[in-house]
């Protein structure tokens, strides 16, 4: 049985990489055939994330499109799934639950073959060997702080299953991360310690250290968090861009400091990308699809310049700023959005005018009125696609790590308020308010510095996927999805008018995803999360 399983893992983990059919022997069915040599490793770790995390043509996956699951953004395109988790209209029917759970177990089975026969390719180098295999260990850690982040308990294998081993009970979220984080860090440890020339992309000792660092702060380890943070700063490979948006345009993509977990792109054929599709506006005969567009409670959540909430701002009241979004604003807005009144391609978006490209009511226009500006060049919008970079993990959420670990431990150091300055000085606040080592930050309590590294998270990472999982970790869903989403917001006879996109609902229980009922018809060990 063992023997028929391990075939049939050999041939699931082998479909879905172009690269793979073109081995020398397509028929082979056993890893001294295929699996020997430097050659092979290297395209068992293209596939490896390929497959899961860095399809460029897969809306369901890529790490920008998931901030749909959230308040940041609605997602255009029912079937990518972000909308019907951002909306509360799912159940254990679901097909999105489904799909994200099968992607990550069936990944597993093929990472566990792979690990377990690490040693059958001819590789004469150990040093060589160690990397491949640390490198899909790692990706075997990464998938697991998934899935217990999403499902809580699931079912934990670190060696190839059979049948009997795949109906066992789920373990416990707690033992799982009990046995991943000291898993995590030792594996760390056998990885080279500097970014590869090529290959970038592949894990390192300090971004599988920054991945795990996300992780503990998400599972409420603190010192953890802070100890892999300071662990990176003090490392000294990273530092941050000195501008802003040049990170999201080709000014910088492929060319900063500052990303530490970079998009695969080496292994993904022509290389091509497709964001200006995904988030750009249809522009005349431009690709846009605005399948990603950003909400109203994104826009006002980014403060003032002087680093001041929008309506507690003495300036300018929170009237005038809704209605009229860059004003006195933090420059990471005008960095990150775009919407009515601003400019595209040498002309003025009029989301209310039938005759221009971008009316809200075209089939392929924002809904919201609002556009990313991340990831959208202009020079892309009469391509089919583009040749962006963009970062599963930049050093900014390193700085922004450790003082949110600090704040929740009570002990607001010196090097947690320097943390939140660099990104807010690099951001281009006007640092003589904004500098939270001001005499009037000296009275904040915990809960004004958690309401402060909450919203600098929001708005720094804007557009990169943090969103969902921040709102969800915050317990605050039940708060933010279960209001409507809106988008521009304009004055009618007197009275603040907002477009409305959709209705949304988060349950309590909804903190946590539903197994399919098919999985718990293939797995009778699994036990379906409350309330579903």
């Amino acid at each position: 049985m063992k023997k028929l399983i391990y075939i049939i893992i050999l041939a699931v983990t082998f479909v879905g990489c172009d690269s793979f059919l073109d081995k020398r022997d397509p028929t082979a069915t056993s890893f001294v055939e295929f699996f020997n040599d430097e050659e092979d490793l290297r395209r068992v770790i293209y596939s490896s994330y390929l497959d899961v995390f860095t399809h460029a043509t897969n809306r369901k996956t890529l790490l920008y499109m998931s901030d749909g699951k959230s308040d940041n953004a609605y997602s255009r395109i029912e079937d990518d799934h972000h909308q019907r988790i951002a909306n509360g209209n799912f159940n254990s029917n679901t097909t999105a639950f489904l799909y994200y759970y099968e992607l990550q177990m069936k990944h597993l089975g093929r990472l566990n073959t792979f690990i377990a026969n690490a040693d059958i390719p001819y590789v004469e180098d150990e040093a060589v060997r160690q990397k491949y295999k640390s490198i899909l260990e790692a990706m075997r850690v990464w998938h697991y702080f998934k899935l217990t982040f999403r499902w809580g308990n699931v079912p934990f294998h670190l060696e190839p299953a059979d049948l009997t081993d795949a109906i066992q009970p789920a373990t416990s979220k707690e033992e799982i991360l009990d046995q991943l984080f000291p898993l995590a860090e030792e594996i760390a440890s056998r990885l080279p310690a500097d970014e590869y020339t090529t290959d970038k992309y592949m894990f390192n000792r300090y971004s599988l250290k920054a991945l795990t660092m996300r992780y503990a702060l998400y599972n409420g380890r603190y010192e953890m968090a802070a100890r892999l943070a300071k662990e990176i700063m003090d490392s000294g490979n990273y530092s941050l861009h000195p501008v802003y948006g040049d990170l999201f345009q080709y000014d910088a993509c492929s060319d900063n400091n500052e990303f530490i977990m970079h998009m695969n792109r080496e292994s993904n054929g022509n290389r091509a990308t497709y964001t200006f599709r995904d988030l750009g506006p249809h522009y005349r005969t431009g690709p846009g699809q605005s399948y990603l567009v950003p909400l109203k409670s994104l826009i006002d959540s980014y403060w003032t310049l002087q680093g001041r909430p929008i309506d507690e701002c003495p300036l300018h009241t929170k009237k005038e700023y809704e209605l009229a979004p860059s004003l006195n604003r933090d420059p990471r807005y005008s960095a990150s959005i775009m919407g009515h009144g601003d400019d595209f391609y040498g002309e003025p978006i009029d989301i209310y005018n039938e005759n221009n490209p971008m009316y809200y009511e075209n089939q392929r226009a924002s809904k919201s009125g609002y556009w990313f500006k991340k990831y959208v060049s202009e020079s892309d919008a009469f391509k089919s696609s583009g040749n962006f970079e963009f970062a599963f993990l930049r050093y900014a959420e390193v700085l922004l790590t450790y003082a949110e670990a600090k704040i929740m431990l009570n002990n607001v150091d010196a090097l947690a308020k320097s943390c939140i300055n660099q990104v807010r000085e690099r951001a281009g606040l006007d640092m003589t308010v904004a500098d939270v080592t001001l005499p009037e930050y000296d009275a904040y309590s915990q809960q004004n510095w958690i309401d402060l590294i909450r919203n600098e998270r929001r708005i720094e990472f804007a557009a990169e996927g943090l969103r969902y999982a921040d709102i969800i970790r915050w317990r605050i869903a039940e708060e933010v999805l279960n209001k409507p989403a809106l988008g521009h917001t304009r004055e009618v006879n007197g009275e603040l008018v907002s477009l409305k996109i959709e209705d949304r609902s988060f349950k309590s229980n909804n903190y946590l995803w539903p197994f399919h009922e098919n999985s718990l018809r293939v797995n009778t060990g699994l036990k379906q999360n409350p309330g579903y």
